[in-house]
């Protein structure tokens, strides 16, 4: 009867060493999806962990691109702030499925804003009354809106639109429920995810369009 031949140490020790690699990357793949979550499309929005702000998602701008960013300090009350504030910008829309979309991570960076999966071309309604401060093209962002409340304290942000209303102009006045725009995927939305990416911002006396505190829109929707 022939006796096998003894595992050579060198053998043994590669056998082991693969072992002991292979339990490494499950426990850190692991700690990744406890710690992350799974695999997110590329935001900008990596949807419902979707978006992007330019900072906001796409309030990323530049003067050219994307105007200086957002500061990235944690949403605090404002007054006249309110859960009875907003209209859905989008009808019929499942508030609660975008709980927390403020604080998912996107790429070195927050969300800071809700996307809100809807089919292209669907109608973009005004959360307020107000006045449309800026519309505006981006790299991250596409065709977006800017609009401030009646208080000129809040900025509304709208990003990733297929288009805008017909004849909607910067500085034109907007009734609450008025359309806008309509849902679409310009910027860096994934081409086959149409959403629109809302967030809501504070801003200071100079009135900058493209600056603000961060709110999450959350509450002032549900």
């Amino acid at each position: 009867m022939k006796r096998r031949s003894p595992t050579p140490p060198r053998s043994r020790t590669l056998t082991l060493t693969a072992m002991l690699v292979s339990f490494c990357a499950g426990v850190l793949v692991d700690w990744a999806l406890r710690t992350y979550g799974p695999p997110q499309p590329v935001d900008a929005p990596t949807l419902m962990a979707p978006e992007v702000r330019p900072k906001p998602d796409a309030a990323k701008d530049t003067a050219k691109d994307a105007a200086p960013g957002i500061s990235r300090t944690t949403p605090t009350a404002t007054s006249g702030s309110n859960s009875s504030t907003l209209r859905l910008p989008i009808d019929g829309m499942n508030v609660d499925a975008v709980k927390g979309g403020f604080y998912e991570g996107r790429t070195g960076h927050r969300h800071e804003a809700v996307d809100i999966l809807s089919p292209r071309n669907t109608p973009i309604h005004a959360v307020a009354d107000g006045t449309i401060a800026k519309l505006f093209a981006s790299k991250q962002g596409g065709l977006t809106i800017y609009q401030f409340d009646p208080t000129g304290r809040l900025c509304y942000y709208y990003a990733h639109l297929e288009r805008y209303a017909p004849d909607l102009n910067d500085g034109d006045e907007v009734s609450k429920g008025q359309v806008i725009g309509y849902v679409g995927t310009s910027g860096n939305a994934p081409p086959n995810t149409p959403h629109l990416h809302f967030a809501v911002f504070e801003i200071g006396d100079d009135r900058r369009w493209w600056k603000g505190h961060p709110i999450d829109p959350y509450p002032l929707l549900k």
